[in-house]
């Protein structure tokens, strides 16, 4: 997709926001092909650079311009099978949750994306960010969630939201894409319930895997966290061109800075207004805000 913004230029990003976009492909042509191809268009459409993840035949000549993991959770085996698999740091909040009563309802309507969303600009001011746009969840809920290829799903407590979190699946594979919760009532370690009302649904359901999205390399507890669900780990390169250089040129994850003290100290509603206007320019894979999208999780442990 071209990004064109008058602060951060015009790009070409693979895809913006996306925790990983590996090269679709029927064999017959390989990466170096489609990357010359990129920096023909990329010079046509006058990108300053372009960036990706995930093309074969170029990391073995070429360094990651940044590097992140990637946890993958087969979901295909029988529900208590998985479970046993589970480290009992995983276990045990999820235990303590269900003896706490949290109770959890999967969901697809607008509502409980409602629920998820005050619960995300919350979360994202705790964590000091911007919350995505409301109009960015609605895209959501009309996209996907409305064609039955996601859901919601909140933990509630003595009936008050404590957490949420949003899913997508489709063709047997499912991704963990956003989690939010109250920090009050961290305690009742909703994430973790939810996390495992997921996992139980898609084995039910006879999908393949849960991939828990993408992991900062510097975030080690929550590398742990996605590791004690019994996960496969694995490197998710990214890759940035710079068409003026006509290199590859060295990037950094940006979720971690100085902004994240700043932002903690806006109210809600000035975030929510500098997340909108701020996202449609930093959509690029370089930019990592949305690294934290799963941070809640692991803050339980």
């Amino acid at each position: 997709m071209e990004v064109n913004s008058l602060w951060t230029g015009r790009r070409g990003v693979s895809l913006p926001f996306t925790d990983e976009c590996p090269c679709l492909s029927d064999g017959s042509i390989a990466g170096r092909e489609i990357f010359q191809e990129a920096i023909g268009l990329g010079r046509k459409r006058k990108w300053k650079y372009f960036e990706w993840s995930g093309i074969k035949g170029l990391s073995e000549t070429n360094p990651p311009s940044v590097s992140f993991f990637g946890h993958v959770l087969s979901v295909s085996d029988r529900e208590e099978e998985i479970f046993a698999r589970f480290d009992s740091r995983v276990r045990g909040p999820i235990r303590k949750a269900e003896r706490a009563k949290v109770q959890v309802e999967i969901s697809q309507s607008f509502d409980s994306l409602l629920t998820f969303y005050s619960l995300h600009c919350k979360t994202r001011r705790k964590h000091g960010l911007p919350p995505q746009s409301l109009s960015f969840f609605r895209s959501i809920f009309r996209h996907v969630l409305s064609k039955g290829m996601g859901f919601v799903i909140v933990a509630n407590y003595q009936d008050k939201p404590i957490a949420a979190a949003v899913f997508f699946h489709f063709n047997g594979k499912a991704i963990y894409k956003f989690s939010a919760s109250d920090s009050a009532f961290q305690h009742l370690c909703g994430n973790n319930l939810i996390l495992w009302e997921a996992i139980k649904w898609y084995s039910a359901r006879g999908y393949a895997s849960l991939h828990f999205g993408r992991t900062s390399i510097a975030n080690e507890g929550l590398r742990r966290f996605k590791l004690g669900f019994g996960t496969d780990e694995y490197k998710i390169n990214f890759f940035k061109y710079d068409l003026g250089r006509e290199s590859f040129v060295p990037d950094r994850d940006r979720a971690f800075g100085w902004f994240n003290g700043v932002f903690r100290l806006m109210p809600i509603p000035l975030l929510r207004l500098i997340g909108k206007l701020l996202y449609r320019h930093l959509s690029c894979l370089g930019i990592g805000l949305d690294t934290w999208i799963n941070l809640e999780a692991w803050v339980n442990l």
